[in-house]
């Protein structure tokens, strides 16, 4: 169990970040389009899992648009915006903010990635929607690297992020 901050108040995640070095969890999430999706579907491609509780909060809003604005610079690589947002609202999000390059993902089917990621908020105001944190995959499913972020509030560190997956 790892311990962020909402607000400046303690609270805790399902478990731990997946290590680097190891095989990451396969995962089966929702794109727009309501088909099931695991990682089998992004072979082959280093992946940027831009993990947030919902794409209706400012914080999670902005790092979805940091990462669109930095895809275009990420060849070989897919960007996975993973909330618990309905399909529908992602869809609607990503148009209204012309997002084209990041994929909108949603745990609406299987809750399961949230606790294999070690993400899902356990307790306080968001219980049961996922901690903002970034892991990034290389191209055989390995983790490079993992950033939870401490207090809800915050963005990732985008250049820690691109400085892992450029190695």
């Amino acid at each position: 169990m790892a311990e962020v901050t909402f607000k400046g108040n303690q609270v805790h995640t399902s478990g731990k970040l997946p290590k680097a070095g190891a095989r990451a969890p396969d995962f089966k999430l929702t794109r727009g389009d309501l088909v099931d999706v695991s990682l089998r579907d992004f072979a082959g491609k280093k992946k940027i899992l831009n993990i947030v509780h919902s794409l209706d909060t400012g914080t999670c809003a902005a790092s979805a648009k940091a990462f669109e604005a930095r895809a275009a610079s990420l060849p070989g690589t897919v960007i996975l915006t993973v909330s618990n947002d309905l399909p529908f609202a992602q869809a609607r999000f990503c148009q209204a903010e012309n997002i084209h390059n990041v994929v909108p993902l949603s745990q609406m089917r299987n809750r399961k990635f949230g606790r294999d990621y070690g993400v899902e908020y356990l307790d306080g105001p968001l219980a049961g929607l996922l901690a903002r944190t970034v892991v990034v995959i290389d191209e055989n499913d390995r983790v490079l690297y993992t950033q939870q972020v401490p207090e809800t509030s915050l963005e990732p560190d985008y250049e820690a992020v691109l400085k892992a997956l450029r190695g």
